[in-house]
């Protein structure tokens, strides 16, 4: 049975962080769109992508994508941040995602949380 890969919605404002994840995540077999604000993001928000993102964004807050996400049918989101104070991982649980990681980003733990939310390829 073929594993299926999510489609990945990357959103980071780092431009290196941006592109060593995005390289990563291709290499790793991912379909990857990227976006560096909330305002590049909104219109690439579809149901079926994984979303990850900052938190802190130069236009907003990646909270506030993650409730647009969760109200356009979205389902799996993964945070990744600077912030990991027990307080910044309740608000990303509040606003629906799924994981929060803190940076510098583990590419292993990452791999797991996307594969967390996969389903077999029937």
């Amino acid at each position: 049975m073929q594993q299926y890969l999510p489609e990945i919605l990357l959103v980071e404002d780092d431009f290196e962080t941006l592109r060593t994840l995005a390289f990563l995540l291709r290499r790793s077999g991912y379909q990857v769109e990227t976006a560096t604000t909330v305002a590049e993001a909104e219109p690439l928000l579809e149901p079926g992508k994984v979303l990850i993102s900052d938190i802190g964004l130069p236009d907003g807050s990646g909270w506030d994508l993650m409730v647009r996400f969760k109200a356009a049918g979205g389902r799996r989101g993964i945070a990744i941040s600077g912030f990991g104070e027990e307080h910044d991982i309740q608000r990303s649980a509040q606003s629906g995602f799924s994981d929060h990681l803190v940076k510098p980003i583990d590419f292993d733990a990452l791999r797991t949380a996307i594969e967390a939310g996969q389903a077999p390829r029937s």
